[in-house]
């Protein structure tokens, strides 16, 4: 088998695992919609996952990164789910929570313009634009994938693992391994890639440590189910 045929394969076990990344929010949704409530819950995962998912459409597409099809597909999925999601929450939340989403809303809106109008008219080879969109991408992927690490604090002050979900870190942790393997089956190690998800696995592989450290080792408040907290994943996985 060769090398381009095994890079396609281990893209579309990444694109399944990325999709069970994108999907595992949807149980806190489900709480949300069942108590018509946000409760403690906040928007701010998904509005990171949002403009992830859009920066690495914008890095798939044909004329900023060839060949890279896989990771638009899984993308616009996730941007798809994560459009879903802070619909929901913007119905249900509060007021203020309303205004903060809109005043982020505007400035990713802003944020991606001022990222993709010189990107296009400045930038006039491939390479200089995956390295532009790239760089960019690395950064909002790093966050999406520790993300879920923001509640670490209260993890640790509860000793409870509720608030951290071994699902969504187990997921998280494959897809990071899945996603910088097939960066490095490139014909030239796709860096834009394997830096997000290979830093994604680590941080996986931390979240995971402190789930099993609360849960069996030095467990705390049991009771409560465990609901999911997106940083979901995802960076884009990618």
């Amino acid at each position: 088998m060769q090398d381009h045929q095994i890079r396609f394969i281990v893209g579309i076990i990444g694109n399944i695992i990325s999709a069970f990344l994108f999907i595992s929010p949807s149980p806190t949704f489900w709480r949300i919609c069942k108590n018509k409530s946000t409760q403690e819950f906040h928007p701010y995962p998904y509005l990171a996952t949002l403009m992830n998912c859009i920066l690495w459409i914008f890095y798939g597409i044909p004329i900023v990164h060839p060949d890279s099809t896989l990771v638009v597909s899984i993308n616009g999925f996730g941007l798809a789910l994560t459009l879903i999601y802070l619909s929901i929450f913007f119905y249900y939340t509060t007021k203020k929570n309303r205004v903060i989403m809109c005043l982020v809303l505007l400035a990713e809106a802003a944020a991606f313009a001022s990222i993709c109008i010189p990107t296009l008219l400045a930038a006039h080879t491939h390479d200089k634009r995956s390295t532009i969109v790239g760089t960019i991408c690395i950064v909002f992927g790093i966050i999406m994938y520790g993300s879920p690490l923001s509640v670490a604090w209260k993890v640790i002050k509860t000793k409870s693992a509720e608030f951290l979900p071994i699902w969504l870190c187990v997921t998280g942790f494959v897809n990071g391994i899945i996603w910088f393997a097939y960066a490095c089956l490139s014909k030239k190690i796709d860096i834009n890639i394997a830096v997000p998800n290979g830093v994604g696995a680590l941080l996986g592989f931390i979240q995971i440590c402190i789930y099993g450290y609360y849960t069996f080792i030095n467990p705390g408040n049991k009771d409560k189910p465990a609901e999911v907290q997106l940083p979901e994943k995802k960076t884009l996985p990618v």
